[in-house]
């Protein structure tokens, strides 16, 4: 009994049939284009998103017999989306998680800030969906009149997913999701009244709260390649990895190397909150009640590597950083701040930009490709560093996943500087696995996540080198940090 997990992502759409084992029988990607109207914006047309995931959807099932009995969602997290409830056409781009416009509003309200931590576990800033969802009722004022009077619908990237493969019927979303919004109440687990007013949201736009696992709507055949199926499955793309990685306990621990890199900790029922720049989040619900998680998102991690490649012409594809960083023994004191889209956990920046520090005549592509590596590393360690050392938690070992995990170079200089084992399972693609997991649990195809669990195979385990941890280097990079901060102010 197959599942199709569908995979929402910032720069595309990877479609998964996963097999009862866990193995991956098919797969699809679809690209889509990245929009960059001003300096600071970030944005997606949700209509080439929908066209992406047909597509690859249409590819992965193509590449097996297997006829899959449930789907499965995951997505880009935080990303604000207006659709038409009828036509279910966007009037507007969607506005990235990435995006950087609502700096502004997010400092008109620092009043409210420790209120609204308080109430959602996260940090008053443009990340969030929020900011996004005000920043539109401010300026596109004609546009949001349609989300007052119920014709225009908002949501995340899942939500707007399940309309579209619903042929409208669903407008849902998941705890998981609506906790990185700033409209959510962490401990009550519902919208909140009084964040709605404070960021100009009007509650009956938003979508339903469903949980993770569990039918919450059928694919329309008129609108889905011709496919009936059970949608059962939603999660926000890092809580999905988490799932997927099998951290079903408090404790346990997965770091993702996508577009940013997210270290996330499950802890269980309980509420665990950070002074020290760390957000508490929904993991998931299983229909018995809550499960929470600390997560430490890096916004720039993947990204950097597409930028020298996209940016600077430094090298032809994301696979070659490996072999380029490997003709040096070190980055030659070369310091990269990949601060592009500012600085997210611990040091929350939003007016930061990237920094390339240490350049000498002697400093080559190569250089600055190891910097890009340790960067990451030193990027994760950071996060690490507060989990353990603020919020009490242990993290004896790290699992590893997302597009960069097949880095062996900068999964050994993660263990190096962790001082912990880094593990990387044979699937990489968890943040999908993730959704199928959570789909099939909700039709039976598995029993339990004792039975999920047993399908985690590992592929390798990076021990940490004695002596390699290297404070010196860390050292020299936090010593960089506030010279990318505030650039913008």
């Amino acid at each position: 009994m197959p599942v199709l997990a569908i995979d929402a992502g910032t720069t595309g759409v990877t479609a998964l049939v996963v097999g009862e084992d866990g193995d991956v029988l098919a797969r699809g990607y679809r690209e889509f284009a990245q929009l960059f109207p001003r300096p600071g914006w970030v944005e997606h047309e949700p209509d080439d998103i929908w066209t992406a995931t047909v597509a690859a959807c249409r590819e992965a099932l193509a590449g097996t017999d297997a006829e899959p009995t449930c789907v499965g969602i995951t997505d880009q997290r935080e990303t604000a989306v207006v659709w038409d409830r009828r036509t279910l056409h966007s009037p507007r781009p969607a506005i990235v998680w990435q995006d950087r416009r609502t700096t502004g509003i997010c400092d008109r309200l620092r009043d409210d800030e420790e209120r609204v931590s308080r109430l959602t576990g996260l940090r008053l800033d443009p990340y969030f969906t929020g900011t996004k969802f005000a920043w539109l009722a401010e300026h596109e004022p004609r546009m949001w009149s349609g989300v007052r009077d119920g014709r225009l619908a908002l949501g995340t990237v899942d939500s707007y997913v399940i309309a579209r493969l619903t042929g409208g019927a669903a407008h849902v979303t998941d705890p998981s999701n609506a906790s990185r919004t700033l409209l959510y109440d962490l401990q009550k687990g519902a919208w909140s009244d009084e964040l709605c007013d404070l960021f100009d949201v009007p509650r009956n736009a938003l979508p339903e709260l469903v949980p993770n696992s569990g039918v919450v709507g059928t694919t329309d055949p008129d609108a889905f390649l011709g496919l009936s199926l059970p949608i059962a499955g939603i999660a926000g793309d890092q809580q999905s990895a988490l799932f997927g990685q099998a951290c079903f306990t408090p404790g346990m621990s997965k770091c993702t190397y996508g577009t940013g890199s997210f270290v996330l900790t499950n802890t269980g029922s309980e509420v665990v909150r950070s002074d020290a720049g760390l957000l508490t989040t929904v993991a998931w619900d299983l229909g018995d009640g809550l499960v929470y998680a600390l997560e430490g998102a890096i916004f720039v991690t993947g990204s950097a590597v597409q930028w020298l490649r996209d940016g600077l012409g430094m090298i032809d594809s994301a696979n070659e950083i490996e072999g380029l960083a490997r003709t040096v023994p070190d980055s030659g004191d070369v310091v990269f701040v990949p601060a592009l889209t500012g600085m997210g956990a611990p040091h929350w920046d939003p007016h930061a930009r990237g920094a390339i520090l240490g350049i000498t005549r002697g400093t080559t592509r190569a250089h600055l490709a190891r910097a890009t590596l340790e960067a990451i590393a030193f990027e994760v360690r950071d996060v690490v560093d507060v989990m353990v050392d603020e919020a009490g938690l242990e993290v004896p070992e790290l699992s590893a996943d997302g597009g960069a995990s097949a880095n062996d170079l900068l999964l050994q200089l993660q263990a190096d500087q962790l001082g912990v084992p880094v593990r990387r399972p044979k699937v990489t693609e968890t943040t999908a696995l993730g959704a199928a997991f959570l789909a099939g649990l909700g039709t039976g195809v598995w029993s339990s996540t004792d039975e999920l669990a047993q399908t985690w195979a590992l592929d390798r385990r990076f021990e940490p080198e004695e002596g390699r941890r290297d404070d010196g280097r860390h050292e020299r990079w936090r010593a960089a940090l506030p010279r990318a901060g505030g650039w913008t102010r």
